[in-house]
C-alpha cells in the first residue's frame, strides 16, 4: 500500500526524524523552509572522487556561499557530523542530476544510481537563519506564501578551484528598512547559514535584471517600507558544477534541503566571521 502524501501544513510541527521519514517514503517532495525548526538544513553537492579535492578547495575558497557542514567518505551514504539517521541518498526532498553540466532529470531517491566513488558535501542553508528572523518578528514572505525562496544569478564572482568557478547565486528576502541593521546582526550569528547579507537594495548593482524573474524559486512582493536583501546562497555550487561539466554530479533541488539531526547553531568545518 502506497503511503498517503503529506502536505506542508502537516509537516510543519513534525520532528526532524518524522520529516525525513516522510521524505524518504516519498510522501513529501516540496520545499523545506520552515520545517524542523531549530535543526540544521543542508544543501548538497555530490561529485565523483576524482573531483572531490578541487570541490573541497572551492568550498574553502568561498565560505559565504559554501559553508561546509560535513563531507562524506567516498561511497558512504551518511555524514557522521549530521547525525546517524541521515541517508544522503533518500533524505533530501528532491535531487538534481547533472551530466556534463546539463540538468538531466530530477529525482526523489538516489539509491539506484549511487556509486562507490561519490563524495557528498553538505553545505549550510539560509533556512537556518530564517527561524531566528521569524522569532524576532521579521516575516519571511516565501514561507508565509508557501513558495520556494527566490534565487538569482549575479555578477559577483566566486574564487575558482580546478574546473569549479563562476558567479555567486543569492537568495532574496524583503526586509523592513528600519530593521536592516538588526537583520544583519542576527544573521551574522549563523555562519553556517551564510551569515550576514552580501548586498542590500538595487538588484542591478549585482547583475540582477528583474526581481520578478528569479532563476530558481518564485518571486515575492516587496511592500512599501521594505527593501530587497540578498544573501549568499548554497545553490552557488550548482552553477560551479554546471560550469565544470563533470560526467556526473548531483545536487539537492533548490529549496528542497537535507534536514540534519544537529542544532542550527552548529559551526562550519572552516569557521569564518562576517566583517
Amino acid at each position: 500500500m502506497t503511503p498517503a502524501p503529506a502536505d506542508f501544513s502537516q509537516m510543519a510541527d513534525m520532528t526532524p526524524a518524522d520529516v525525513r521519514r516522510a521524505i524518504r517514503d516519498g510522501r513529501y517532495s516540496g520545499h523545506t523552509a520552515g520545517l524542523a525548526k531549530g535543526m540544521l538544513q543542508c544543501n548538497l553537492a555530490i561529485v565523483p572522487g576524482d573531483y572531490a579535492a578541487d570541490f573541497h578547495t572551492f568550498c574553502r575558497n568561498n565560505p559565504k556561499s559554501c559553508p561546509l557542514a560535513g563531507i562524506s567518505a567516498p561511497g558512504e551514504t551518511g555524514i557522521a557530523r549530521l547525525g546517524g539517521d541521515v541517508d544522503i541518498r533518500t533524505d533530501a526532498a528532491r535531487y538534481n542530476i547533472y551530466r556534463f553540466g546539463k540538468l538531466e532529470k530530477q529525482v526523489t531517491d538516489l539509491s539506484d544510481m549511487w556509486q562507490e566513488d561519490l563524495v557528498a558535501f553538505a553545505i549550510g542553508c539560509s533556512f537556518t537563519f530564517e527561524n531566528a528572523l521569524r522569532r524576532a518578528g521579521i516575516a519571511m514572505r516565501h514561507i508565509d506564501e508557501n513558495v520556494t525562496v527566490p534565487m538569482y544569478r549575479t555578477t559577483l564572482e566566486t574564487v575558482p578551484s580546478g574546473p569549479f568557478g563562476g558567479g555567486m547565486v543569492v537568495s532574496m528576502r524583503p526586509v523592513p528598512e528600519d530593521r536592516l541593521e538588526e537583520v544583519r546582526k542576527i544573521c551574522g550569528n549563523y555562519p553556517l547559514a551564510h551569515g550576514a547579507p552580501v548586498h542590500t537594495g538595487s538588484p542591478e548593482a549585482i547583475g540582477i535584471a528583474d526581481l520578478e524573474a528569479p532563476d530558481w524559486g518564485q518571486p515575492v512582493e516587496i511592500r512599501k517600507g521594505e527593501v530587497p536583501v540578498y544573501w549568499a546562497c548554497g545553490v552557488t555550487p550548482q552553477v560551479a558544477i554546471m560550469r565544470a561539466k563533470l560526467p556526473l554530479s548531483i545536487t539537492h533541488a533548490p529549496g528542497a534541503m537535507l534536514i540534519a539531526d544537529v542544532d542550527e547553531r552548529t559551526t562550519p568545518i572552516y569557521p569564518y566571521t562576517d566583517d
